[in-house]
């Protein structure tokens, strides 16, 4: 079998940031895949499951609510906690996304209340949030990526 690009990536290397994974093209579609690394990998603690599920959620509502919402494909938690995906229509690259993401994070961050679809009728483990921490890791990678603008995956 082929090795799949992920695994190509030096993850001892990879620090927070906003990286295109891959770009996907089928039947004239194309699909920007990206990496939102919101932890450095087997150098840093993973994104405990209940804040990466409300993040998952409030970035979700957020990005189905912008004005990208018909571009966006999927937002989600990486398998290794580490971070999420968000998938875009369009050959798309970091800079276009950018501002989104971080407009994201600034929603993430002044969000009060109850978690949209965290309620047992709309999500198959409804009770497992944690919006402090989501909040807490939130406001970390927002300010690596204002700072630091990490756009290209390190050899």
């Amino acid at each position: 079998m082929e090795r799949i690009a992920s695994f190509s990536v030096n993850h001892l290397a990879l620090l927070p940031g906003l990286y295109l994974s891959r770009t996907d093209e089928c039947g004239g579609v194309c699909v920007s895949t990206f990496d939102l690394r919101m932890t450095a990998p087997n150098r840093e603690p993973p994104v405990d499951v209940p804040a990466l599920h409300t993040i998952e959620h409030l970035g979700a509502t957020f990005l189905r609510n912008s004005a990208y919402k018909d571009k966006v494909v999927y937002f989600g938690p990486m398998g290794c906690r580490t971070g999420c995906y968000l998938l875009m229509f369009g050959k798309l690259f970091p800079a276009d996304v950018y501002a989104l993401v971080c407009d994201m994070c600034k929603f993430i961050l002044a969000f009060e209340g109850d978690i949209p679809g965290a309620k047992a009728e709309e999500c198959g483990n409804f009770s497992e949030q944690n919006l402090p921490m989501a909040k807490f890791y939130i406001s970390r990678y927002l300010s690596e990526l204002e700072e630091h603008k990490r756009f290209v995956y390190p050899q």
